[in-house]
């Protein structure tokens, strides 16, 4: 029996249903019992009884005392197993009711959202079809439009080669006038038609070389609008293929993969409107480069026409004033010496001037001398001697006066000698103007009309009538 009373090996600190039972079946210490109450549903049963609910008894089979709970704490236990297992059983159902309603959520909201996302990638496809056609189209117009301009660019350069033989022709004459003596090269009538005529020529040629860098220019332009049209349209080529792979793409395809952190991934620089935008700017430049160089052929067109008129009519009117002047031709030889010995009197009294103010200037240059060392010697005093007297400042301004008017002198004497070569040159050219006053006429009439009889280019073959007729 002292067995039978020996203490349990078995001890609970808590029970999950904190009763306190009458242990002596039916009373206590004072006959009362309390119901079991259950205080949590989470806590577990193997902490359901404590060791408050337990009594000591004697185990005659081991002699000694151990603590035994009561039949009521044993079926109090049991109930709380029960309770908490339909319980759990609940919320489980419920979670598993929760979980069947998130799957099917889920699955609907995954199966929509890509469904959007696809129709979304097959109107991206369509619209960069549709901006990639329109800028195709554009591409090919102005590969047309630069063939074309090339076309006349090309007519105009060989016009600007054909102006080389009326101005060589000019020039030359201008040239051979050259020859006249004296006051035969005074610059009469035909001196100006020529020049007139160089000047026409040379300002058509100006207006070519100018619309062919303008023709340059625009070709740049074209190609320049082209590339663009052509690179946005291969950025679109490319993007419709990656698009057209993502629209084609479903569950079921191959290469998908898992890319974590993708969906923070945002490298895009537009939007649809500035997409859109930019490639609508794409092709109004090109329109518009189209537009000017339409305009730039209509202007060589008109240009061509207007230098051939133009160097016509300055041929023609040169040729009518070498016929006047060659009537009109005098003899000034009187007049051309008078003015050379007038020309050698001045250059003598120049050259006096300048021995004068040569003089003046190294006249100047003693007394500088000496108020730079008046004033370099003064530096030398001593202490408060260091005055900044009127003697000072006299030497001072002294210096800079005469500093002022060496300058001043010099200036004079630059524009003196500057005025003497002037004068030797003057003086060259009348003289060498009377040694070949015989040869005026000769030149003026065998020369340069001898080479005149003809126009050097037919003004009616040629490029420059002959313009590209463009469809």
């Amino acid at each position: 029996m002292a067995g039978y009373y020996s203490i349990s090996p078995i001890m609970r600190s808590r029970s999950a249903t904190p009763a306190y039972m009458d242990i002596w079946n039916g009373g206590g210490a004072g006959g009362q019992s309390i119901a079991p109450r259950i205080s949590s549903p989470n806590i577990s049963t193997s902490k359901m009884v404590t060791t408050s609910n337990t009594r000591t008894f004697y185990n005659p089979a081991t002699q000694n005392l151990g603590k035994r709970f009561a039949p009521n704490d044993w079926h109090s236990s049991n109930a709380a197993h029960y309770s908490l297992s339909q319980r759990e059983r609940s919320t489980a159902a419920d979670v598993r009711a929760d979980s069947w309603r998130a799957v099917k959520e889920m699955d609907n909201r995954t199966r929509n959202r890509q469904t959007e996302n696809t129709k979304r990638l097959g109107e991206r496809v369509q619209d960069i079809a549709f901006w990639k056609s329109e800028l195709n189209n554009e591409i090919g117009a102005m590969q047309n439009e630069i063939a074309n301009l090339s076309e006349y660019k090309r007519v105009l350069e060989r016009a600007y080669a054909d102006t080389a033989n009326p101005l060589r022709l000019a020039e030359e004459c201008l040239l051979h006038r050259e020859k006249r003596q004296g006051i035969d090269m005074v610059h009469d009538g035909v001196e100006k038609n020529l020049t007139k005529e160089v000047e026409k020529i040379k300002n058509c040629q100006d207006k070519m070389r100018k619309m062919l860098e303008k023709a340059a220019i625009q070709l740049k332009l074209n190609r320049a609008a082209q590339h663009a049209c052509e690179c946005d349209s291969g950025d679109k080529h490319h993007a419709q293929g990656i698009d057209d792979k993502c629209h084609q793409l479903r569950n079921t395809s191959m290469g998908l993969g898992y890319y974590p952190g993708i969906e923070n991934v945002d490298n895009t620089i537009s939007t649809p409107e500035t997409w859109v935008r930019f490639t609508q700017e794409n092709i109004k430049r090109s329109q518009r480069e189209r537009a000017a160089s339409e305009r730039l052929r209509g202007d060589i067109d008109s240009l061509l026409r207007f230098c051939a008129n133009e160097m016509w009519t300055a041929f023609n009117g040169s040729n009518n004033a070498f016929n006047s002047r060659i009537a009109e031709t005098v003899d000034a030889r009187n007049k051309l010496q008078d003015q050379l010995a007038k020309t050698m009197a001045e250059i003598f009294d120049m050259e006096k001037n300048i021995e004068l103010l040569r003089k003046a200037i190294a006249d100047k240059e003693a007394p500088l001398k000496v108020a730079m060392t008046r004033l370099e010697e003064r530096t030398h005093r001593m202490n408060m001697e260091l005055c900044h007297d009127p003697a000072m400042t006299g030497l001072q301004e002294e210096v800079r006066e005469l500093q002022q008017a060496i300058a001043y002198l010099k200036d004079k004497l630059k524009r003196a000698e500057m005025a003497l070569s002037r004068l030797h040159r003057t003086k060259n050219t009348l003289q060498h103007d009377i040694s070949v006053k015989e040869n005026s006429l000769n030149v003026d009439q065998k020369t340069c009309m001898g080479m005149r009889k003809t126009f050097p280019m037919n003004n009616n073959v040629g490029p420059i009538f002959s313009m590209p007729v463009v469809c």
